[in-house]
């Protein structure tokens, strides 16, 4: 901040700045699936990390890149890794039941993979001196190899009653602890195997995490009770606990080097740090994750600590601020399935995969109602009623339910009629009416007002319905099917009119009607979309293919002109109605599946919802392409925050223009709120960019700009307005910003 003032002419921040530096220093990400288990190296400079998708990964603790690995050697989940003393080895357990060390410079297996276990290994750790390794497993036995060897020298040792969680040396190697699913802790004698003290008694579930405090006079423990307890090593007495801090499950606990600090991790996705001597949280809850986290340790000088999540991310933390800088999320805690705008455009309604419903405000983004519980599974879709003054909702739970809009209050419900999820509901455009589809593979069409089943279920499809819809005038119904046929249903006597209709190669996602009625649009898991004549029930655009994943939603705008779609490729496409082709996108914000996308009812506005558990709101107004200018387009002025006027001379046209083009493809000039923008180069930051390890890069895949890790979630592109569930959005402002061969103007001075 102090040099600021320097350079004016630089990028900057209109919302979402930090004001204190984030606990959080990195992210890394390469696993495809959880990451169970991770270590520091004795030096600091490395980490290693053990993960669901049978991996291990060795990374650089400073630069958070990828420097051996990924390692294949198990054939099934990687739930523990430790380095040996010297940190020329690394030691691994798995759900293969095996056991392998590695060579931690060059990646290969040096011993192993060495069986002795019958069923998942739990744990593994070396002695001090790194001649030995200990493992726990889910036979309920501790087992002590030889590291060089790989033979076993003590053991299995029998002592719990169940699955062996945690094993971990004392600092002199003298004694082995061990953390069980038969909720205590024991201590062994490194050398004979047998128990010295234990066990010992203090938790209320099972211990899924056991560490020595570094003089060895103390011993930590997490557990499944949520809890955190600290013992006497020698009397195993409990000294300290049972200590409360975390919502859910204690899945890892560890001392720092110097002992006077505890770090925890846990399934409520939060990271503590405590008073090792009080008990008492000094750091956090940390908020970093989107899930569980598995495992966390301290750098060998203290300064940092890692954790390893199911989100499939790694983080480092700086362990001496601690502080949480981003609130928490507000809104939902899981995937977001579905939106709709209120009829007046002031609210949307969301639903989502943790069992609830919220309604916020459209135009600031806050939650104003909720989250709303009465569904006991994920919640698959929710609509409006015609007035605005109801919402109805379908889930998981195969219920259906009716809520107050203004009060949030269930007014009516469950509703039960279907046998399997409901994936889908609506409302008639009259209102007296609602329509569900369900995963039993019929639909049902309700009294609004009554709520009892007026006509149905309905039996047409061959598999799940996934998508309903009224027409505009109420007499049809449309539906979308798993069995990757479209029907089309008289909405009064439920019989088909017309289909099945074949054109999809794989289950039909999403379905909706035209608002004159004429047409239908289609999107499907064959990652492409058609549009129907609803009377005739032929295909007469597509399918269209923009997407690269499943097509999950689509919806007509207002006034008919524009589809726009979400995917499981996490963008969003606005499409020109009649002739199929992409006008906007792909646009990309969200970091997970799209769910559900919808138009405001004034057509200037789309929300999406998201994996990511957020929801957006874009600008819809359509980006109009200016033609026909050829060689004609140039710059006429220039000035020092470089912004220019484009003279073309075919239509005397003269606009402000905010950086400098680095294109000669005059032809695709689009005409944006910020300026002109090239369609297939990406100079400045359009809708589509992307972010590579944080870096927003060029047409050339020049670096531009570098966006920190806690800034990624909530970076809002150029015409997206909020992001609803994500911390603090962050919004770019480039009215200074220069790049390039220009970046010496960024001085102001200059």
């Amino acid at each position: 901040m102090h040099y600021m003032p320097m350079f004016k002419n630089s990028l900057s921040i209109s919302s979402g700045q930090e004001t204190n530096w984030p606990a959080r220093m990195n992210v890394l990400e390469g696993h495809n699936d959880s990451v169970w288990s991770l270590a520091y190296s004795p030096d600091g400079k490395h980490i290693v990390s053990g993960s669901f998708d049978k991996t291990i990964c060795v990374w650089d603790a400073e630069t958070g890149q990828v420097v051996t690995g990924p390692l294949k050697g198990h054939n099934d989940d990687v739930t523990s890794v430790a380095y040996s003393p010297d940190g020329k080895h690394i030691v691994s357990g798995s759900g293969d039941n095996t056991i392998c060390v590695w060579d931690a410079e060059t990646g290969q297996v040096a011993t192993g993979p060495l069986k002795g276990h019958n069923d998942d290994v739990w744990s593994v750790a070396y002695s001090p001196d790194g001649k030995h390794i200990v493992s726990g497993s889910h036979d309920n036995t501790i087992c002590v190899w030889d590291a060089e060897t790989g033979q076993v020298v003590t053991g299995p040792l029998k002592g719990h009653n169940h699955s062996v969680y945690s094993v971990a040396y004392s600092p002199d190697g003298k004694h082995i602890i061990s953390g069980s699913a038969d909720d205590t802790i024991c201590i062994w004698d490194a050398e004979t195997g047998q128990v010295v003290t234990g066990p010992w008694k203090g938790h209320k579930h099972s211990v899924y995490s056991v560490a020595y405090s570094p003089d060895g006079r103390h011993i930590v423990s997490g557990s499944a009770d949520d809890t955190i307890c600290i013992w006497d090593a020698e009397t195993g007495q409990m000294v300290t606990g049972p200590l409360k801090g975390h919502n859910h499950s204690v899945y890892s606990v560890a001392y720092s080097p110097d002992g006077e600090h505890i770090v925890s991790s846990s399934a409520d996705d939060t990271i503590c740090i405590w008073d090792a001597e009080t008990g008492q949280v000094v750091a956090g809850p940390l908020k970093g994750h989107n899930g569980t986290v598995y495992s966390v340790a301290y750098s060998s000088d203290g300064n940092h600590i890692v954790s390893g999540s199911h989100d499939n991310t790694i983080c480092v933390w700086d362990a001496e601020t601690g502080q949480v800088v981003t609130g928490p999320l507000t809104g939902h805690n899981g995937t977001v399935h579905s939106v709709a705008y209120s009829p007046d455009g002031k609210h949307i309604v969301s639903g989502s995969d943790d069992n609830t419903i919220c309604i916020w405000d459209a135009e600031t983004g806050q939650v104003i109602t909720g989250p709303l519980k009465g569904h006991n599974d994920d919640v698959m879709s929710v609509a409006y009623s015609p007035d605005g003054k109801h919402i109805v909702s379908g889930s998981l739970d195969k219920t259906i339910c009716v809520w107050d809009a203004e009060t949030g209050q269930v007014v009516t419900g469950p509703l039960k009629e279907h046998n399997y999820v409901v994936w889908s509901v609506a409302y008639s455009p009259d209102g007296k009416h609602i329509v569900s589809g369900s995963h039993d593979e019929t639909i049902c069409i309700w009294d609004a007002e009554m709520r009892q089943v007026v006509t149905g279920p309905l039996k047409g499809h061959n598999h799940s319905v996934y998508s309903v819809a009224y027409s505009p005038d109420g007499k049809h119904i449309v539906s979308g099917s798993g069995d990757n046929t479209i029907c089309v249903w008289d909405a009064e006597t439920g019989q088909v009119v017309t289909g099945p209709l074949k054109g999809h190669n794989d289950d039909v996602m999403s379905v909706a009607y035209s608002p004159d009625g004429k047409h239908i649009v289609s999107g499907s898991r064959d990652n492409t979309i058609c549009v129907w004549d609803a009377e005739t029930g032929q295909v007469v655009t597509g399918p269209l293919k923009g997407h690269n994943h499943s097509v999950y939603s689509v919806a007509y705008s207002p006034d008919g002109k524009h589809i726009v779609s979400g995917s499981g490729d996490k963008t969003i496409c606005v499409w020109d109605a009649e002739t199929g082709q992409v006008v906007t996108g792909p646009l990309t914000g969200h970091n997970g599946t799209v769910h559900s996308v919808a138009y405001s009812p004034d057509g200037k506005h789309i929300v999406s919802g998201s994996d990511d558990k957020t929801i957006c709101v874009w600008n819809a107004e359509t980006r109009q392409v200016v033609t026909g200018h050829n060689k004609e387009f140039n710059i006429v002025t220039s000035s020092l925050n470089y912004k220019h006027n484009v003279s073309c001379s075919s239509k005397n046209l003269s606009i402000p223009m905010v950086g400098k083009p680095t294109c000669d493809h005059q032809n695709h000039l689009l005409l944006t709120t910020t300026g002109p923008y090239c369609q297939h180069c990406t100079w400045g930051f359009p809708d589509n960019s992307t972010i590579h390890d944080g870096w927003i890069s060029g047409p050339n895949s020049e670096l531009i700009f570098w966006v920190p890790h806690r800034n990624r979630d909530a970076l809002l592109m150029p015409t997206m307005i909020h992001k609803m569930g994500a911390p603090v959005p962050t919004k770019l402002n480039f009215d200074h910003f220069v790049q390039g061969d220009s970046w010496i103007k960024s001085r102001q001075n200059v």
